[in-house]
């Protein structure tokens, strides 16, 4: 079954790091398989490519070759048959010791080594390359401080005085230090409460728009899938890839029962996390400024037959909410208007907005570019434009 996949967009093609040490890499399984010695099938011949500097998630039921498969990038275990290309090299006929240098790897457990501080276990992988102590501390330094550990305050404690947070940005640090082409990571985030899980999820999307890495994400999860994933393959028992696509497409046109099943039946509710709000999606209703009389604003409403205006500040900046049955009488919008609604950027995915709108009353969701306000979203066009998303895919 070939699920080779392109780019997903030029930010993930043409934006990837240029040629040199830690350049982004493609990694291309052709025909490769594992079978066990007692028939057992964990991969089944697989032709499979991540492109260079995307994040691909390998995602599936307990047993279905996931981490096999990741594994068998950097032969950890050896595949039976077939042939693994990083960055058109054959790694299965290189060193596998030397190999295993050039890709970063971050497990569940973390692996960090006990009797070791922060900075020690960070810079294992320079040390081993042979690197003088000056370049090793700055690098370390340096990406401790990307992960967000303050290398003054984490770099000489031990891992046991880290929390689990903590120590799972070390992991990740430990695995960049070298700054390989490859980062392999067998569901790095499982292992914290679901609050830290969001905020490292979080992180790594940020640290990952920096570095552009090509990275094989191994989890178990559909939704850490869909949030993390430039493509995802969703794999079956037997080490099957049912299909390999952009988060958006195996959510809104999975390519078989099984891929439906995987994700579930509210696969459009999990599809809000990667549609984006669109300008094209946005109503326009009234709009009126803190100054302005009530009486004005009172008939600009009943000519626009709307049931409340957006209040504007004198920046155009969104800040509150005049409903219809408020605008009349004396005085000026201030002495009316409620504040709320919220704000999202244009950009930012349905799902936010929906988050946001549930905590408001007015409503909607002003949209903004910037301080520029743009428009809002309603639950109505929010439908609308999950509707016009899913039709596209």
């Amino acid at each position: 079954m070939d699920v080779t996949a392109a780019p997903r967009s030029p930010a993930t093609a043409a934006g990837a790091p240029p040629a040199g040490d830690g350049a982004a890499q493609e990694i291309r399984l052709e025909g490769v398989s594992k079978v066990y010695a007692d028939g057992t099938v964990g991969v089944a011949e697989l032709d499979l490519t991540f492109a260079a500097g995307e994040l691909s998630v390998l995602v599936g039921p307990s047993g279905c070759g996931k981490t096999t498969t990741m594994k068998m990038i950097n032969r950890i275990i050896e595949p039976t048959t077939g042939r693994i290309l990083l960055g058109g090299e054959d790694v299965t006929r290189v060193d596998a010791d030397r190999l295993r240098r050039r890709i970063g790897y971050v497990i569940q457990s973390v692996g960090l080594f006990p009797h070791q501080t922060v900075r020690t276990n960070v810079g294992t992988v320079p040390r081993l390359l042979g690197w003088d102590k000056r370049r090793t501390r700055e690098r370390v330094d340096e990406l401790l401080t990307t992960v967000g550990l303050d290398p003054a305050v984490h770099g000489d404690r031990y891992p046991a005085q880290l929390s689990g947070g903590q120590r799972q940005r070390a992991g990740v640090a430990r695995a960049l230090a070298a700054d390989p082409a490859v980062l392999l990571m067998d569901e790095p985030f499982s292992a914290v409460d679901p609050v830290v899980r969001e905020r490292l999820q979080a992180e790594f999307l940020r640290l990952q728009e920096t570095v552009r890495k090509t990275i094989v994400f191994v989890t178990h999860d559909i939704e850490e899938a869909v949030r993390l994933g430039d493509r995802i393959a969703v794999m079956s028992a037997g080490g099957h890839v049912e299909q390999f696509a952009p988060p958006a497409e195996v959510l809104g046109r999975p390519a078989n029962d099984v891929v439906a099943d995987f994700v579930g039946a509210d696969r459009g509710l999990k599809r809000l996390a990667v549609t984006a709000v669109d300008a094209a999606d946005l109503e326009q209703p009234p709009v009126v400024r803190p100054g302005d009389g009530l009486a004005d604003a009172g008939a600009l409403l009943d000519r626009a037959g709307a049931e409340g205006a957006v209040v504007l500040d004198d920046a155009g900046r969104p800040v509150g909410w005049l409903p219809a049955a408020r605008a009349a009488g004396a005085g000026t919008v201030s002495s009316a208007a409620t504040p709320g609604g919220g704000t999202v950027p244009v950009g930012a995915p349905l799902k936010t907005a929906l988050a946001t709108l549930l905590q408001s009353d007015a409503g909607w969701v002003a949209v903004v570019d910037g301080d520029r306000y743009l428009g809002v979203l309603t639950p109505g066009s929010l439908h609308a434009a999950l509707r016009r998303s899913v039709a596209a895919g």
